[in-house]
């Protein structure tokens, strides 16, 4: 019997070691490396790359001013879409808040949130998306709600107003 315990141990930890390998191998087959980083932060420039090929594309709300190439570069104007089809006659506007951000478009007189994302610590309370005449949603965090509203002007262009 003393003969065979060292085999029987050696037999587990030989099984144990295949198996695991298999596992290893298939989850690494079917998804995302388990050694290596599958996913990793963006550099500056790929950053800036994203953000000047998003606004680039057709129906994208103009921008600021960006930086392209890094540290110590000047500003550059960022590109805008230069053919919008006919009847797309809407106007849109990122509206940046401390709960979150929006983006609203007005199109005939009526306003539409075409997107809504809560700031860190924040989460989406209520949304009357539209369209009509106003829209709004809240952020709410443990300590702090802030509502915005958004209603179509004159020029068309989205106003909105915030309440804390």
């Amino acid at each position: 019997m003393r003969k065979r315990l060292p085999l029987v141990v050696a037999g587990w930890l030989v099984t144990g070691l295949l198996a695991t390998g298999a596992g290893v191998a298939v989850i690494d087959h079917i998804s995302e490396p388990l050694t290596t980083a599958g996913l990793r932060p963006l550099s500056a420039a790929e950053v800036d790359e994203a953000l000047v090929l998003a606004s680039s594309l057709p129906g994208a709300p103009s921008t600021a001013p960006t930086v392209v190439g890094g540290a110590g570069s000047t500003p550059s104007p960022a590109p805008t879409a230069s053919a919008t089809p006919a009847a797309d006659t809407g106007k849109s506007r990122v509206i940046a808040t401390m709960g979150g951000r929006v983006i609203a478009r007005c199109e005939n007189g009526l306003v539409t949130l075409r997107s809504w994302s809560p700031a860190q610590g924040f989460q989406v309370d209520d949304v009357e998306r539209g369209p009509d005449a106003r829209a709004r949603v809240e952020f709410e965090s443990e300590e702090t709600e802030v509502k915005v509203e958004v209603h179509c002007s004159a020029d068309g262009l989205p106003v909105h107003r915030v309440h804390t």
